[in-house]
């Protein structure tokens, strides 16, 4: 890519790639500052088979093709990329070694993706959400090409497994994502399913004395207390929603359940102690909550669960220590 070449120019040219295509602007000025132009003459090779799928390109100009060995000595072309297309995104998001030998069959320009690190792991531990995004799309497009060719793929496939895993846990938690609670637990909702969001009180007072590190020791105890709940329950999702915003998704569960459920959290979060790793740290937290029940309180679940992050941040910005419920369209309790 030329140096004189506008964001503009560059982001025209990253949305015609079908992998970027719906992405986010701010992920797209991250993607934007992880690529790199090269030229590939014609003849030269892009990558052999056994490479380390360390990244994968957008073809600007020119023309790739893939070739297979048929048996020793002999090679097959499999494929042959023109100008807008995607090359090797399939192994990178695996991190699998590449199976073929790209060959330029004409001069072409390429954009290389991701450059500066050394793969996908480096990629969800510098922005995980746009990670998540990435890896999403690139699930869905592979999907699209595979059932274009009536191939069947499995959801139980090891690989298919392993991409879900990554795109919705959240790397420095171990819980589920945001992205799950939007995109997943739609399609398993069970009637009656509560929804608790929690988020510790004076967050940032504990940083401010303690450090970042004391932060982090807070996030991990709470993330394993949410796990143990789950585990104790034996059924829902313990998610992070963002920094430290978290939530308690419970299936079959009934309004006088899932208010005591919300009441324990609360407990919990007042409890947690990271003297542990911080001898000296006495911190004790409060918590804000907020508490919505389906379709008791909406059927719409997106539309729920904005209405409960609403709540939540009406809960914390009140002062704290407080639990909102909803209630449909008869508004909020406290409690």
């Amino acid at each position: 890519m030329k140096n004189d070449a506008s964001a503009c120019e560059l982001f025209a040219l990253l949305r015609k790639a079908e992998l970027f295509s719906s992405l986010l602007d701010d992920d797209l000025g991250y993607v934007a500052t992880r690529v790199a132009g090269f030229t590939l003459e014609k003849g030269k090779e892009l990558f052999r088979a056994g490479d380390e799928a360390r990244r994968f390109y957008i073809l600007k100009s020119g023309e790739i093709a893939i070739y297979r060995r048929k048996d020793p000595g002999a090679e097959i072309e499999i494929a042959r990329y023109v100008a807008g297309d995607v090359i090797g995104d399939f192994d990178f998001v695996l991190g699998s070694k590449l199976c073929d030998r790209a060959i330029a069959e004409r001069d072409a320009e390429l954009l290389a993706f991701p450059t500066g690190v050394s793969g996908m792991a480096d990629i969800e531990s510098e922005n995980p959400g746009a990670a998540a995004r990435i890896l999403l799309r690139a699930a869905a497009m592979i999907s699209s090409r595979l059932r274009a060719t009536q191939a069947l793929i499995s959801t139980n496939a090891p690989w298919v497994r392993e991409l879900r895993r990554r795109i919705y846990t959240d790397p420095s938690t171990g819980l589920l994502s945001r992205a799950f609670l939007d995109e997943e637990v739609p399609k398993s909702l069970e009637k009656p399913t509560a929804m608790i969001l929690v988020k510790p009180d004076r967050f940032k007072d504990l940083n401010d004395a303690y450090g970042h590190a004391a932060g982090d020791a807070a996030m991990s105890e709470l993330s394993a207390a949410l796990l143990s709940e789950t585990e104790r329950l034996g059924r829902g999702w313990a998610l992070r929603l963002r920094s430290n915003e978290t939530a308690l998704v419970v299936p079959r569960c009934a309004p006088p359940e899932a208010v005591d459920l919300a009441r324990r959290l609360a407990t919990l979060v007042s409890r947690l102690d990271i003297r542990e790793t911080f001898p000296h740290c006495d911190f004790r937290f409060t918590a804000s909550a907020a508490l919505a029940v389906w379709p008791d309180d909406g059927d719409d679940w997106p539309k729920l669960v904005e209405s409960a992050y609403a709540a939540l941040t009406k809960a914390w910005s009140s002062g704290g220590a407080r639990i909102y419920r909803l209630k449909g369209k008869r508004g909020e309790d406290a409690s």
